[in-house]
């Protein structure tokens, strides 16, 4: 079902779409702001920024530079918050700060937008997650809590529309009407995923090669040993296995990785009939027979 339309109204702080940006949804009481780095330490000159909130801090990951890192926080005061991150953590490039114009935000609600904000960050599988300590549900009545979650919804709608979008659930197989692909080949490589409107979905449970061609190219042995230093990618007794559905950002670099070589994912990557990722893509996908 289609979601019914929204204004947003978006100001831009500086003048310019590189600095601040307030974001803000017709009848709601919430703002988000987009911060980056260089501008953080001018965050205490908004009012509703030195208050309670929630923040995400995002930058890239150095062992695969097509993902994102991520840390989300709470604090009651994000402006002096974001200021000690400036020494505390060196990888993020820009921060989203999800305040209440009318202040009404307290401890126990800027804790569940920390917890909800990982727990969307998790099961989207778009980025890597800093916190060292993972954020536990807090003790919230449930009326509160049904609030919040359309605070939180409007919040990611408009973190999403500010450009990012590690919050944002993937787009499935079953909506893109998606067949399974799959690649089975030497050295161990066992794999299966889905297309997505964003890259490649390599399913948990899938296994990589256990070694490597020697032609591979050194960004995909880096990400390989991020997988594996991450637990994303255990080594068992059935060989170097998926624990989590992960987000590649093309099949191209999905089936690098599955293989322990250069790989071309759109003809690697085939459906149990054998057809390649390419002839699904150059197809009318409702006329498509896997």
């Amino acid at each position: 079902m289609p979601q019914p339309s929204k204004t947003i109204r978006l100001y831009l702080i500086d003048g310019s779409t590189s600095g601040m940006i307030q974001a803000e949804l017709s009848n709601w009481t919430g703002k988000v702001y987009r911060i980056p780095r260089l501008f953080a330490a001018r965050a205490s000159d908004r009012t509703d920024l030195r208050g309670a909130g929630s923040y995400l801090l995002v930058g890239k990951d150095v062992a695969d530079p097509a993902r994102d890192v991520l840390y989300v926080g709470e604090t009651e005061g994000i402006a002096e918050r974001l200021r000690q991150h400036l020494d505390k953590k060196e990888f993020w490039q820009e921060a989203f700060a999800i305040v209440s114009k009318d202040e009404n935000l307290n401890k126990a609600h800027v804790r569940y937008m920390e917890y909800r904000f990982v727990e969307m960050a998790t099961k989207a599988a778009k980025v890597s997650i800093d916190n060292t300590k993972m954020p536990v549900r807090p003790a919230i009545s449930e009326p509160d809590a049904a609030e919040m979650e359309e605070f939180i919804g409007n919040a990611a709608l408009l973190i999403s529309t500010l450009g990012y979008k590690g919050l944002d659930e993937i787009i499935t197989a079953e909506t893109l009407e998606s067949p399974v692909f799959f690649i089975q080949a030497t050295r161990g490589a066992d794999a299966r995923g889905v297309v997505t409107s964003e890259g490649f979905v390599v399913f948990k449970d899938s296994t990589m090669a256990n070694s490597e061609a020697a032609s591979i190219p050194s960004g995909i042995v880096k990400l390989r040993k991020s997988l594996m230093d991450q637990g994303i990618v255990q080594q068992g007794a059935n060989g170097y296995r998926f624990t989590i559905n992960y987000f590649f950002s093309s099949p191209s670099q999905a089936a690098s990785v599955v293989l322990g070589r250069s790989a071309n994912g759109r003809t690697e990557w085939k459906t149990s009939a054998g057809k390649v990722l390419k002839a699904f893509e150059d197809s009318d996908h409702g006329n498509y027979s896997s």
